[in-house]
């Protein structure tokens, strides 16, 4: 049997209320269960990968409701911790974007944001594991919860588990007196697969990039600036194998490409581009997990890009957190963009 891919971060309530008071009206908001790490898993469970999830909920009934529909997906929830009081949650009304002002954050305190050292037993969680999975949302939540991702990687690295991290980067969650430049590099160090975006690399580890990457020729620059930071990392990050970027830009004309750098080459997705998305939350993670999907099964770079590219645009025409397109579904897709 295949070891598994382990999914660790905070499993999110999102509410999605409808404006100008309509949600009061109906007496409803339409409720979708997320998270980064969540929605990765979602996906490479769907795609028929071996994937368990590890976070923290209350020991109530909304949590065992939630660990049945993840066991209905096929997500191994053996490694949940039942800890703390309450889930997570943020608010989103419907059509607005995750990156502006109208995201509510209702996460504090947490069963997750008052996870501390020692309260899970790592050598047991990673027993069948060969990959571990996290985001850079995970220790912008509290400085203990920083210190159980250090925890989680070291554990993993004494094991030789493959690690991967997101780097999206939250602003309205650090708040606890760290940036996260104060904090990432120490966790990055471990990693094997980095995937971002240029300023993301800026933000959280310090790598700048030229100050006219945005003006000429811009597609151009990004994939030159990609390069260049994607070398950046390997070389102070020597455990670093790989590193994904994303580019996305535009509401109404979005125009969304990727790269990754591999074995000192730089693959090149093709560009796709729409004008209208149904729902922007979960395409990154989307990414995150075609990447995943192809270095674990041992894909070609270029089919690896590919793939996890093809899946994040999908899942822009997706309503909720995660994708529900399969893998053969997901295939089919990439020549009608190749």
């Amino acid at each position: 049997m295949k070891k598994k891919v382990l999914c660790f971060g905070e499993l999110l309530m999102r509410f999605s209320p409808v404006l100008e008071g309509e949600w009061i009206r109906q007496q409803s908001i339409p409720v979708f269960i997320g998270g980064a790490e969540l929605n990765a898993a979602n996906a490479l469970a769907l795609w028929d990968m071996p994937v368990k999830y590890c976070t923290a909920l209350p020991d109530n009934y909304l949590s065992r409701d939630i660990m049945a529909s993840l066991n209905t997906n096929k997500i191994d929830t053996s490694s949940i911790q039942f800890a703390g009081n309450r889930i997570g949650g943020y608010y989103l009304p419907q059509g607005a974007d995750l990156k502006n002002a109208g995201v509510i954050y209702d996460r504090a305190h947490s069963s997750f944001a008052e996870l501390k050292t020692g309260m899970i037993d790592w050598d047991k969680v990673l027993d069948d594991v060969e990959w571990f999975h996290f985001s850079a949302i995970c220790p912008a939540l509290s400085a203990d919860v920083a210190l159980v991702c250090k925890e989680a990687l070291e554990a993993c690295a004494g094991k030789k588990i493959l690690i991967s991290v997101d780097l999206n980067y939250r602003s309205k969650l650090w708040q606890f007196g760290k940036q996260p430049i104060e904090i990432m590099p120490s966790l990055v160090q471990y990693c094997h697969l980095v995937m971002g975006n240029i300023w993301a690399a800026e933000t959280m580890l310090g790598i700048g990039f030229e100050e006219d990457v945005a003006t000429i020729n811009q597609q151009e620059n990004y994939l030159r600036q990609s390069n260049i930071t994607s070398q950046k990392i390997l070389q102070q990050y020597p455990v670093c194998k790989s590193v994904a970027n994303t580019f996305r830009f535009g509401d109404e004309a979005l125009k969304y490409y990727t790269t990754l750098y591999h074995q000192q080459q730089l693959y090149v997705s093709s560009t796709y581009s729409t004008s209208f998305i149904k729902d922007k939350v979960g395409s990154g993670d989307c990414f995150m997990a075609g990447l995943i999907y192809g270095f674990y099964n041992g894909l070609p770079p270029q089919q690896t890009v590919a793939y996890a590219t093809a899946a994040a645009f999908q899942k822009l025409f997706i309503t909720g957190d995660a994708t529900n397109k399969t893998a053969a579904e997901v295939y089919a897709f990439i020549p009608t963009h190749d």
